[in-house]
């Protein structure tokens, strides 16, 4: 086991974008991606990603929002108060951009979406990144938790709670 993967947890962002309906965007996964298996039935996700260097937190929603789904159309909510982790599963697969971290800290930003479902994208290549979804679609946000692969679920369940009053519209 390597004691400095062991301690290392990866800067990150979750992004809870809300419909005017109180419903929040989901994305389904198109497959692994290293440590961050996907498992059968457990697809979905809200979007997320990593925090580069001198990078804040809104301004990284924001480009991470963008990158993963094209929308610009959101005005800010509000964010979590404190970090949350996950661990990675086991992985035993060929060396990883994520291979040298544990797991990843979350602090996570909520929007309302103020634009049309055209504009959402999940498959669309922007800022030179691969996409990493396939499909989306409105979800209620207590359902989120039983969609996620089970070592996120801890996360969203605290997202969800945290978030309910954006949900409440």
């Amino acid at each position: 086991m390597n004691p400095e993967r062991e301690a290392r947890y990866r800067p990150n962002v979750g992004i809870a974008l809300f419909s005017r309906d109180g419903l929040v965007l989901m994305a389904r996964r198109l497959g692994d991606d290293g440590p961050e298996i996907v498992l059968p039935g457990h697809e979905w996700q809200m979007p997320q990603g990593g925090i580069d260097g001198g990078e804040d937190l809104l301004t990284t929603a924001r480009r991470e929002l963008w990158e993963e789904t094209s929308v610009t159309s959101a005005v800010l909510l509000g964010a979590t108060s404190d970090w949350v982790s996950y661990d990675f599963p086991p992985y035993a697969g060929p060396p990883h951009r994520l291979s040298p971290f544990r797991g990843q800290r979350q602090r996570w930003v909520a929007f309302r979406f103020t634009g049309e479902d055209g504009e959402i994208d999940v498959a669309g290549i922007r800022g030179g990144m691969v996409p990493e979804f396939s499909a989306w679609r409105w979800e209620r946000l207590e359902r989120v938790p039983e969609l996620v692969v089970p070592f996120k679920r801890a996360v969203y369940e605290h997202v969800a709670r945290e978030f309910r009053a954006y949900a409440g519209v």
